[in-house]
């Protein structure tokens, strides 16, 4: 009795998948680019965890099957910090290889960077064990901001809200199967029918669920959190890596909460007394009374101490009393009550350092070696800055270019205890400068304006927005815009050109070079030199959306009609729900409709 309905079940499965139907759910594929093969990323890896107008992809990745033979490879592992949004290209994990490479010159190292935005531990699970399979000598794990709001987080928008991980494993494994695909499909679709189609619109999304410090699917976000942690780590060692797991570091001291709670169980008289206070501690604060506002928000805080926003003032005016040692704690405090939790907390950093000590004594007894780094110790300690803040970060998790350097150095201080006698022997001095790193990947004026406007824009939208110091900060981003812009002149930009070339000629196959190499000659108003280098990363990386669709709208702009729509046709098969591909052919059509009509003399 048993038996048909599995015959009838493998049957439909085989049926679905040589009709090609459905998807493959593993990190990598198989590309051939020129005469080699390659791993690549496989853009549809993500539907499991998002839907499809929703689904965010791996950075491209281009890297050999089987590792060369001499070359220590890196995995990085994590979420949109560690991929180094805002600009990956300028992330820790690119300043890491600098500085490795300019240490240690005659050995070879391969980072691979398998971070990226919105995913947390439930995809990174799936991410590990078949990056195991790829023979990586080390990883470097960074990853901790979204267990709350990544997929089967307590404020997700992306699905079930915090079920047990038993449930989120079976989720998972049912749709390995084409059947249970079609099945996702059909409840998307039938889902859809009652709400509109949802399409990315970045932490704004989420403004709708809000999770008090004291929900219990909190704590079901935490238990999760450690047993996928526990199977990362279980993951690599067991494919014999070693490991740097790392704490994460946020921004503290200058991102307030998002969103503040309040105690629903608290009398009349004593929210009433609550609200008093609160709005005296504001009211004094503004005046520069710091101690006298302090002591308010104390008092508040005694009524209601879930209130995020009070802490986070607290803090500030202690701050301003230069009392630091008394302030980091409300900061912090602030940052795990936040109801808006887009940043790791003392919990989950709590359980980092935890499982590493755990993992470190299994090291001692002779196992595979997990290493803990404290990265807030780390970068606090080396730059003198007790609380973490915009020394380091653009807003809430995401570093600034020092804040990049600094991580990548505390990470490249690990790798180097960690590399084998014989890759050190020929260490060349001491750690590359920022400044040195920043001209190897050709880091320009003309690429850091483009991304701080990028973070302006972003700081605008809610709910960044709605952080009562944004105003000062997104200020503080366009100062340093009008500096750059000041020094983007003829000169500036032959010294910049000149810096592209040299890196370009120190590491020819590097496509975040030519990438950004073709944004400035845009910008210098070069469109076919820019058209050139977007040919060139297509060559590289030939799975590239970007670099199909940047191509052949720079080739529209020169008139080659023709030339242009083969590559705006793969950027549009590769990218289905982005629109802008389609409106290029469109432009497209439209010129050669004109063109066709002007001949024919209609």
């Amino acid at each position: 009795m048993i038996l048909l309905p599995a015959l009838v079940l493998s049957a439909v499965e085989i049926g679905l998948r040589l009709c090609g139907y459905g998807y493959s759910t593993a990190l990598f594929k198989r590309m051939r680019i020129g005469q080699e093969d390659f791993l690549v990323e496989n853009d549809q890896f993500s539907l499991r965890f998002f839907a499809p107008e929703l689904a965010r992809t791996p950075g491209p990745i281009r890297v050999k099957p089987t590792k060369p033979a001499g070359t220590y490879r890196i995995f990085i592992m994590g979420e949109s910090a560690a991929m180094g949004d805002p600009e990956p290209s300028f992330g820790a994990a690119r300043y890491l290889e600098v500085l490795l490479r300019e240490r240690f010159p005659a050995a070879k190292f391969e980072l691979i960077n398998v971070a990226f935005t919105a995913i947390n531990s439930h995809v990174i699970v799936p991410i590990a064990r078949e990056c195991a399979a790829y023979d990586g000598d080390l990883w470097i794990i960074y990853m901790g901001n979204n267990e709350m709001v990544g997929p089967f987080g307590a404020a997700t928008v992306f699905g079930a809200k915090a079920p047990p991980l038993a449930l989120v494993r079976l989720g998972l494994a049912l749709q390995e199967t084409r059947i249970g695909q079609a099945l996702a499909a059909l409840g998307r679709h039938l889902r859809a029918k009652s709400s509109a189609t949802p399409s990315w619109g970045g932490m704004q999304m989420f403004l709708g669920n809000q999770v008090p410090p004291d929900a219990p699917a909190r704590e079901t976000v935490y238990r999760n959190f450690r047993a996928n942690l526990n199977d990362i780590l279980r993951a690599g060692c067991n494919s014999g890596a070693r490991i740097i797991l790392s704490t994460v570091l946020v921004n503290l001291k200058d991102c307030p909460p998002f969103a503040s709670v309040s105690n629903t169980n608290l009398p009349a008289e004593e929210r009433a007394r609550f609200e008093q206070l609160f709005r005296k501690g504001v009211t004094l604060e503004g005046q520069g009374q710091f101690a006298e506002a302090a002591r308010d928000y104390e008092q508040a805080a005694k009524l209601d101490s879930l209130t995020a926003e009070v802490q986070f003032r607290w803090g500030y005016c202690l701050l301003q009393l230069t009392n630091n040692s008394a302030a980091r704690p409300h900061f912090q405090a602030a940052c795990d009550l936040d109801a808006l939790p887009f940043r790791a907390d003392t919990r989950l950093n709590g359980a980092i350092t935890d499982r590493a000590r755990q993992w470190e004594r299994r090291r001692e007894a002779g196992a595979t070696g997990v290493v803990l780094f404290d990265a807030a110790g780390w970068i606090t300690n080396a730059d003198s800055v007790s609380i973490p803040g915009q020394e380091a970060f653009y807003e809430h998790v995401h570093f600034n270019f020092d804040g990049n350097y600094r991580l990548a150095l505390g990470w490249a201080e690990q790798v180097a205890r960690l590399l084998p006698a014989a890759m050190t022997r020929s260490a060349a001095g001491g750690w590359a400068s920022q400044e040195l790193c920043e001209r190897r990947l050709a880091l320009t004026d003309w690429n850091r304006a483009i991304v701080v406007e990028g973070m302006i824009r972003r700081m605008k939208q809610a709910p960044l927005s709605a952080q009562f110091n944004n105003g000062h900060r997104v200020a503080a981003l366009q100062s340093w815009v009008g500096d750059l812009r000041r020094r983007m002149d003829a000169a500036g930009a032959a010294q910049a050109r000149e810096i592209y070339l040299d890196a370009l000629r120190r590491a020819p196959d590097d496509y975040c070079l030519y990438e950004n190499f073709a944004s400035f000659l845009v910008a210098m108003g070069d469109v076919p030199g820019a058209a050139g280098q977007w040919q060139r990363v297509h060559e590289l990386i030939p799975q590239d959306y970007l670099a199909d669709f940047r191509l052949g709208g720079l080739l529209r702009q020169q008139g080659k009609l023709a030339e242009a729509q083969a590559p705006l046709l793969r950027a549009a098969a590769l990218r289905p729900f982005i629109s802008d591909p389609r409106f290029e052919l469109g432009r497209i059509d439209r010129k050669s409709t004109r063109l066709n009509s002007s001949h024919l003399g209609i």
